[in-house]
């Protein structure tokens, strides 16, 4: 046996693991340590190397509202199971009294409501979006600092042994599923440390370099979570992951992201009446100004293209005064501080729709107007659905 000596990079991952990194990115913005821990748990799975006897993971997601804790595990079942509602939340504010656990394991046998209680917890729940090829389950716990004690203490077997015991005695197996906590402890601490400092020292104070203060934001939320949880739930994470607050460069990256997932509901909703909008850059900074709130992250932008773009879009639509095919440019009237819509041209082919929307799906050559053939419309949508 000949002897080598072959340098290897671990770093380096497999293409269904580069696959789903590749996604993540192209749907979240600015949480580069979030993906890249849940890629890392994903590569593990794939290969059979996850430790026996627990869940594939228990990641912890602390940082403000509106930072995306939520929306990456919603990708992440997007990218792997084909549908964002992939997903068993539980809303821990549902959960404040120890007596509402019943809700998440049942009520045990001889207590009132026994069988009619249908455990959110059960092997049943977890295992409705697996698929053929795809054996993983998504449990979500958000805010998990509003829920009782009663609650930390029944996570604790389920993130040790991935075992829980349900009412009636029925056990349920989490080894198969990654298992993700939302929190916004520490929240207040990073607002703090973002925050200019006010008086005459701001303007003589030389700027903390971003590695120095992302690491201080990262320690003040985990500390946070620290005297929050015992050390008992904690030593049981995987991982802790702080999410950064967005700031306007990431917004900029979400609003792009946001209006493609508009155009997308403007096909779904009737193939027969889609047409396509492009916004100027004098539009898209009208809704960056009204959407951005460093309280409130990008929860506050999308509420702002709900108001000021979805809404007069459905107008529009509902008086028939734009049809399937249409163009439409979205541009801001500087004189009254709102979008104005132009319709641009009208009667165009799929195929043409889909270029100027930035779109390269290949899809029959053929108008999506009403007098476009039913059949034709369906094909087209599930080539652009696919």
């Amino acid at each position: 046996m000949a002897a080598t000596q072959i340098r290897l990079d671990p770093a380096r991952l497999g293409s269904e693991a580069e696959t789903l990194a590749r996604k993540l990115r192209e749907l979240i913005v600015g949480q580069d340590e979030a993906i890249q821990a849940i890629v890392d748990v994903y590569q593990t799975h794939l290969t059979g190397m996850n430790p026996p006897g627990r869940p594939m993971a228990n990641l912890l997601f602390l940082g403000p509202t509106g930072s995306g804790k939520t929306r990456i595990v919603e990708a992440a079942a997007e990218c792997l199971l084909g549908n964002a509602q992939a997903i068993v939340k539980i809303d821990c504010g549902e959960f404040q009294h120890s007596h509402e656990i019943a809700k998440l394991i049942g009520s045990p046998p001889g207590y009132l409501g026994h069988r009619e209680t249908r455990p959110a917890l059960s092997q049943e729940m977890l295992d409705q979006y697996c698929t053929p090829t795809v054996r993983l389950s998504f449990v979500l716990f958000d805010e998990i600092e509003k829920a009782s004690d009663a609650l930390w203490n029944l996570l604790l077997g389920v993130l040790d042994k991935a075992k829980l015991t349900l009412g009636d005695g029925r056990r349920v197996d989490f080894s198969h599923t990654m298992i993700f906590l939302t929190s916004n402890l520490g929240a207040v601490e990073m607002s703090a440390l973002l925050s200019p400092r006010l008086g005459f020292a701001a303007n003589c104070q030389v700027p903390e370099p971003v590695g120095r203060l992302e690491s201080k934001i990262g320690r003040s939320a985990e500390e946070a979570a620290r005297r929050k949880f015992s050390p008992e739930f904690i030593n049981r994470l995987d991982k802790i992951v702080t999410f950064k607050p967005l700031g306007t460069k990431q917004l900029r990256q979400i609003l792009d992201i946001e209006l493609k997932l508009v155009q997308e509901r403007i096909f779904q909703a009737d193939p027969e009446r889609s047409f396509i909008f492009t916004a100027t850059r004098p539009a898209k900074e009208l809704l960056l100004q009204e959407g951005t709130d460093a309280k409130y992250g990008a929860r506050h932008l999308k509420r702002a293209i709900e108001r000021l773009l979805v809404e007069p879009v459905s107008n529009l639509i509902a008086s028939e005064q734009v049809c399937g095919g249409d163009s439409i440019r979205v541009d801001l009237d500087r004189c009254l501080g709102r979008l104005n819509f132009t319709k641009e041209a009208q009667g165009l082919p799929s195929n043409a729709m889909l270029a100027l929307a930035g779109l390269t799906l290949s899809v029959p050559a053929t108008s999506v107007g009403k007098s476009a053939p039913v059949e034709t419309v369906k094909t087209w949508k599930n080539a652009f659905f696919k």
